[in-house]
Parts: C-alpha cells; structure tokens; sequence
C-alpha cells in the first residue's frame, strides 16, 4: 500500500515538474534593470523637489500672478516625471512568459511551411493578461519574390485549428532576412468606421481634426476634437491634441493619464484662446466593451434597434484648468449598434431649444447601414435644418459594430 502511495505521489511530482517547465519566462537583462530603476528613481527625486505648497511673498498683484503661473508650471513638470518614472519601473518589472509549442504540432507546422518555401524557427505561444496566448515565431524563406506573411497566418491558422491574424506591428512580408511575427486570435466583433465633415462658410481649412487607430490587443479608438474657433489655427490646436494621445497612448499612457498630460501642456502654454475639445471612444473588440471619454465634446449618440441613447460629458476643453477629472462612460456594445460621434457645429446647426433632440430625431431615422453613407446622411440634414448654412465647421464620426 505504501509503495502504491509513493509512486503516485512520484507520478503526480513528475507531472507537476513538466507543467512548471511548460511555462517558461523571459526577463530584461539585470543590467538594463538596473538602469531602469536607477533612471526612474532620478526622475521621482526631481519630482520630489518640486513638493510644496504655493506661497507669494511679494504684495505685488502682477508678481504674485507671475510667481504662481510659476509654480503651476512647476507641478506640471512633477507630474510628467511622476507619470515617466511608474512607466520605466513597470517595464523594468515586466516579465514575458511563453509556452513552448507541443512537438508533433511544431514539427508539423515547420514542414508544411517548408514546403511553401518559408523557414520557420522557434514557434511559441505568448499568454496574455486576457486569458487568450499569442503564437510568436521567426520566418525567412529564400524564393523570390517575397511571399505574404498574412498567407502564412492563413496557414498556420489551418495547422493550429486556431482563427488567427498577423498583428499591427508584424512584418506584412517574409523576406530572405528572418524577423519574428506574432499570430493573434481574431476578434469577435468587427468594426467599420466612417466620417463627413465640411468646413465654415469663407473658410479653407476644418478646425475638426479625428482619427482612428487599433491597437495591438484588439481595442479600437476613436478619436475627434474641435479646436477653439475655425481656420488654421484652430486645426492646428485640434490636430497636434490627436497627435500627443496617438504617442502617449501608443507608449503606454492610460486614457486618464493622456488626457492629463495633454491638458496640462496647454494650460502650461498659458493661451487663453486656445482650448480644443477631446472625444474619444475606445472599444474592446474581443468582448465589445465601450469606453467613452468627454474633455468637452458635444454629446454621442448610440443607436440600438431604433433607439438612441444620448451620452453626455460635463468636462470644460482642455487647457482651462490645470488638471481634469475625467472618468469614462461604459457601455456593452451590440451586434447591429451604431455610435454617432459630432462637433458642436452638427449639434448647433439643428437649432432646437433642446438641442441634442434634434440630432436624436435624425440619428434615429436614419436608415443605413453603411457607417460612411449614415455619416453623410446626417450631416446633410443637419446642413438642411440650418436653412444651407455653415456657420461652424461641422464633423460627423459613425462606428458600426458586428459580430464577426
């Protein structure tokens, strides 16, 4: 009896050792580490020298004004190396986890590749927080000309019985010269996105600016803003808020942290006229969760089976303050439903005492199911019930989701 019991237990030990050794980490070098840290404890100390509450010894009222703008600046700056310091330490403490391939299905997917003329080494599956894993392998073939690496997805897809898709940032051709690239579940849901605009009467250039980028783990976002006025200048103020959230968020800002960065740049600029709205929707493809964040935007409008929901934000555009409170609002999306995102200028054109009634109204009779055509559709109506007038640069943003 008690050798049975010391077998099994031996049995079980033998198994929990291969089930350690299947989940295998990778780490940053110590020495990169150590630099890291090191350069993220410099940057929390300088920080740390900029604590202290404002204080104005001079009776002065344009010097006591001076001093404050000051120190506001000041705390902005702390801020910023706060926010540089917790991104450094979290990637110093990242550790990347893979799962090596079973046998019989690497030996398999490497000679079926083979004999497609591509050299496929070390194919492995990444884990992800979400539950799901990554296939990452390196792949070089030696014809001519080069072959598609999204062919080579399609195959591995059949070989695995898995439905996966080259990532973003993956390589769209094999070459002769080996680089890795990353297979990754499909996503559920399926989003088409579509925008019409026109420009104020007597001017050439929007001051609307949007764009739409999807991330590496299955999140789309949706981005309009609306800068103060019309004309060049006011693009300008519109698009550079667009193109600091693509670089924050693309080096690992959260959405609130980004907001907060771009907010406190232009109140540091100290413009007084210049204070763009931010509208952004940030939706999960994998689950269909919906975030939508409001930095002084017009409403948004969701429509599901002949209703609208109106979404609405009580943020001041950015600049005013020194910092915003911003916090999102959350939605399960749905096959079918659609997200209409506009400027004020759409909004102010149907010149209703309730103004987003009108919208409501024209976003709920709207029959398309073409987010590009739905997007024209209101736009004209809204042209339309200001009498042919454009007083305001007008913006319309439509997302479609599907299940796929």
């Amino acid at each position: 009896m008690m050798a049975g019991q010391n077998t099994a237990q031996r049995r079980k030990s033998r198994k929990e050792q291969r089930n350690t050794k299947e989940l295998q980490s990778l780490q940053l070098p110590d020495l990169c580490k150590r630099k890291l840290l090191n350069y993220a404890d410099t940057f929390q100390e300088l920080a740390r020298s900029y604590d202290g509450e404002f204080s104005a010894t001079d009776t002065d009222r344009q010097s006591v004004l001076t001093t404050r703008r000051l120190w506001e600046n000041t705390q902005i700056l702390k801020g910023h190396l706060n926010e540089m310091a917790r991104i450094m330490a979290e990637v110093a403490g990242e550790v990347m986890s893979y799962r090596p391939m079973e046998g019989r299905k690497k030996r398999l997917l490497i000679q079926a590749l083979k004999e497609e003329g591509i050299r496929a080494e070390n194919p492995c599956y990444v884990p992800r927080t979400d539950g799901r894993e990554t296939v990452v392998l390196t792949m070089r073939t030696d014809r001519h000309p080069e072959m598609s690496a999204e062919d080579a997805a399609d195959m591995i897809s059949v070989l695995l019985e898995r439905r996966l898709q080259l990532s973003l940032n993956s390589p769209c051709r094999i070459e002769k010269i080996p680089h890795s690239y990353m297979l990754e579940e499909e996503t559920k849901y399926l989003v088409l996105t579509g925008f019409s605009r026109v420009t104020r009467e007597n001017e050439t250039i929007s001051g609307d600016n949007y764009t739409v980028t999807e991330a590496e783990k299955g999140r789309l976002t949706v981005m309009l803003s609306d800068g103060t006025g019309s004309g060049e200048q006011a693009g300008k103020d519109s698009g550079q808020v667009l193109e600091l959230m693509e670089k924050l968020l693309e080096a690992g800002y959260g959405i609130a942290s980004a907001v907060n960065m771009v907010n406190t740049a232009l109140f540091a600029a100290g413009e007084d006229q210049k204070h763009p709205t931010l509208d952004l929707c940030d939706i999960d493809l994998y689950q269909g969760g919906c975030q939508i964040w409001k930095v002084g935007a017009s409403a948004t409008f969701l429509r599901r089976e002949g209703a609208v929901e109106v979404l609405t934000g009580g943020n001041l555009p950015l600049g005013i303050f020194q910092s915003v409170d911003v916090s999102p609002m959350q939605r399960q999306l749905q096959n079918g439903d659609f997200l209409v995102m506009v400027t004020d200028g759409v909004v102010d054109a149907f010149g209703t005492k309730e103004y987003e009634k009108g919208v409501l109204r024209a976003v709920a009779g709207i029959e398309s199911s073409n987010p590009g055509e739905f997007a024209e559709k209101l736009l004209r109506m809204a042209i339309c019930s200001s009498g042919g007038r454009i007083r305001d640069d007008m913006t319309v943003g439509v997302i479609g989701i599907w299940k796929d």
